[in-house]
This record gives structure tokens, C-alpha cells and sequence, in this order.
């Protein structure tokens, strides 16, 4: 007997039974709503955004205003400098605040020109992926302060987009006490559908394993709404504008 050929018949024997109790359901609603079973998906004659919001822009000025505004309305914290230097200077000065033990960053190249071994001696500074030994979920757990080179963001939605890639692991992001998140001005656009269509454009087989929007810290609400911040992420967000 051929097993995988069995298998397969009894997939297909195991979605028809499965159809025929959707439609038996379906079907004894609508005799009761007295009006016939729909059968076909309703026609969507219009696709994606519309026109006047495909055109809705606005300067940079506005942009960093109306991020600003957004991102601190959901308890995210932002600051503005003219260069990567205002930015480490920064970073060092939460992290002394902090009593900061272990820091993790990402492994690119504007992030090492921040020296924050230099700037932080008495941490511990880990750079991602960067010794194929090290167990790097656990070095992101237990750090103080994660940092991370935003990739897009979005005004409207107050979003930073980062991607992930084998120098830029999730865990940088997902598992520090306190994120500090640099954005460069340039990278911020209005409205989240101009990140999304790039990602639609480079095509599916050039998606990283993971793209992730942050707007703020984590913030969970249970069934009854009581809210609590940092469960499912860092609880502290620094969103660092620089340009």
C-alpha cells in the first residue's frame, strides 16, 4: 500500500468533512435568517489606498513634530540631535544613570562609532552575533540597555520599522530593559504605506525573517483593560532623532 497516498486521501477525505460541517452551519443560519447562502466573495472593486491619502505629505519639520507627539503620547521617549555624537553622549549618560551592567547593539557600523565600550567602562558591551559561541538570546535578556539602527519609520503612526538579519538580531530589540533606538531624519516618512510599498518591491524571496514596528514600549491590557508596560518587551523606549 502506497502510505503516502494514503496520507493524502485521507487529508482530502478530512476537508471534505470539514466543508460539508462548514456548510451545513452556514446553511442553517441563513434558513433561519430566511435570505440564501452567499457562495461567492463580495467584488472589492477598489484596491489599496486611495488616491488623496497616497498624496498626503508632509515636510520634515512636520514629520519629526508629529512623531514627537505620537511616540511620547504612548509613553516613548524622544530626543533630537544633530549628530551620532549628541546620540552617544546620550546613550552613556542613561546608561551611567543607570548603572548600567550589560549592553547589547547591534552589529553595524554607525553603532561602533559610538565607542560605547569606551564610553561605558564599567559595563559589559556585547555586539550581535559578533562570536558564533555566545549565547546571544541570553546576552540580550539580561541587558540593561539594547541600541538598534531604526531602518524606516513612519510619522502618522508614530512607528520605527527595524529588520532583522544576522548582524541585526530581534533579540536586540525585544529582550533589553530599555531600548535606544536611533532614527535617522532622513528615514522618517509620513505615512507607513511608504515603508510597506518598499517592502513590496524588493519581493518576497528579499523579506527578512523579521520585521518589526515598534511605537512606543510594550504595552499589554488583559480582558479586563488593565494595562501593563514592558511584559512582551522593553519598557523603556528612547527614540533618538539624529540629523
Amino acid at each position: 500500500m502506497d502510505t503516502a497516498k494514503t496520507h493524502e486521501q485521507w487529508l482530502q477525505e478530512m476537508e471534505a468533512k470539514s466543508r460539508a460541517k462548514q456548510t451545513g452551519f452556514i446553511g442553517g443560519i441563513s434558513a433561519k435568517l430566511k435570505r440564501p447562502m452567499v457562495t461567492e466573495a463580495p467584488r472589492h472593486p477598489y484596491r489599496g489606498s486611495p488616491d488623496f491619502w497616497n498624496a498626503y505629505e508632509w515636510d520634515e519639520e512636520e514629520r519629526i513634530a508629529r512623531f514627537t507627539e505620537n511616540f511620547r503620547s504612548v509613553g516613548g521617549h524622544v530626543e533630537r540631535f544633530p549628530t551620532m555624537e549628541g546620540a552617544q553622549r546620550f546613550i552613556a549618560d542613561i546608561g551611567k544613570a543607570l548603572s548600567a551592567k550589560y549592553v547589547i547593539r547591534q552589529n553595524q557600523p554607525e553603532l561602533a562609532a559610538l565607542k560605547l565600550e569606551e564610553e561605558l567602562p564599567e559595563a559589559r558591551v556585547s555586539v550581535w552575533n559578533s562570536d558564533t559561541e555566545e549565547n546571544w538570546k541570553a546576552r540580550a535578556a539580561e541587558a540593561d540597555l539594547g541600541v538598534v539602527l531604526v531602518d524606516h519609520a513612519a510619522a502618522y503612526t508614530s512607528s520605527m520599522v527595524v529588520l532583522s538579519s544576522p548582524d541585526k538580531g530581534r533579540s536586540v530589540s525585544l529582550l533589553p530593559t530599555v531600548l535606544m533606538a536611533i532614527l535617522p531624519v532622513e528615514r522618517l516618512q509620513t505615512r507607513l504605506g511608504e515603508v510597506m510599498t518598499r517592502f513590496d518591491a524588493s519581493g518576497r524571496e528579499n523579506l527578512p525573517a523579521g520585521i518589526h514596528f515598534i511605537s512606543g514600549p510594550s504595552r499589554s491590557s488583559d480582558i479586563e483593560n488593565d494595562l501593563t508596560i514592558g511584559v512582551h518587551g522593553p519598557g523603556v523606549v528612547y527614540a533618538l532623532l539624529v540629523g
